[in-house]
């Protein structure tokens, strides 16, 4: 018999901290959208236009963000979508009978526990169906597809075994599938890629100048910009989203105009 004496050292995970959001998708609800423009006017001091220095107005934006509420930053499952705090409190209620019949285990701990297992299911199935029902509701609006038409994806991601094909065609239009021939097709690929000329490139140095007030962007441009923007969409670096603008309306659209000439004109972009 063999006898060992070891002494690990266990390093402890660290989790990634989680950055808490403004729940930006309450934007949708007009009543949710009137307070927000409300609260922004008082912290503006009543004035209907922005500050023109961009870190002011982000500012100003993310604490009257607060009024919507701020999220825990958590990654949510897309499965729980339907989630909210009455299904939150009951599970959490039935962890700790769960508990309590883990330590005592007596009968009175597991009639406790097995009633809190049927309380979270009865909650669970009233939190679908409330979903659901908005949902369906909701069918007419272009938010109400996007949800639709979001959750189909995902059922069909979860469907399939497989997420991520390896194969390519080569210059003669066959399939390769072997991991060594893909990446050597992608390096053939890109060396052409880099070393042919550029046609647009070219285009553009034959070009003339455009003059200068040509070159302005116009409110117009800012305003179905903005309309065409698709909401729900990943934060850039400022974590403003696309729906805080929308809100906004005129005067968002004044605000990024200025903005973004600023941009052209200085050649610099903000900090942020």
């Amino acid at each position: 018999m063999v006898v060992c004496r070891m002494t690990l050292v266990v390093r402890k995970m660290k989790r990634a901290k989680a950055e808490q959001r403004m729940k930006c998708w309450k934007l949708k609800k007009e009543e949710c959208c009137m307070t927000f423009r409300k609260e922004l006017r008082q912290a503006l001091g009543g004035q209907e236009v922005l500050p023109n220095d961009w870190t002011t107005t982000a500012n100003v934006i993310k604490e009257t963000g607060s009024v919507l509420g701020m999220s825990s930053g958590r990654k949510i499952d897309k499965e729980t979508w339907w989630w909210d705090e009455e299904v939150k409190e009951c599970v959490q209620r039935k962890r700790l009978a769960k508990k309590k019949w883990d330590t005592e285990r007596t009968e009175e701990s597991r009639q406790e526990y097995r009633e809190m297992q049927h309380k979270v299911r009865v909650e669970v199935a009233k939190a679908k169906q409330g979903a659901y029902d908005d949902l369906y509701a909701r069918l007419d609006s272009k938010e109400g597809e996007t949800d639709l038409y979001r959750l189909a994806r995902q059922k069909d991601r979860d469907g399939k075994d497989m997420q991520h094909f390896r194969m390519i065609k080569d210059k003669d239009g066959s399939v390769l599938t072997g991991a060594s021939s893909v990446m050597g097709r992608w390096k053939e690929y890109f060396e052409e890629l880099m070393n042919e000329e550029n046609e647009r490139e070219r285009r553009a140095e034959e070009m003339t100048v455009v003059d200068q007030e040509e070159a302005k962007i116009s409110e117009d441009e800012v305003r179905r910009a903005l309309k065409r923007m698709k909401s729900g969409k990943a934060l850039g670096p400022d974590d403003i989203p696309v729906e805080v603008w929308k809100c906004l309306g005129e005067m968002a659209v004044h605000f990024l105009t200025g903005l973004f000439n600023r941009i052209l004109d200085s050649e610099k972009m903000p900090e942020e």
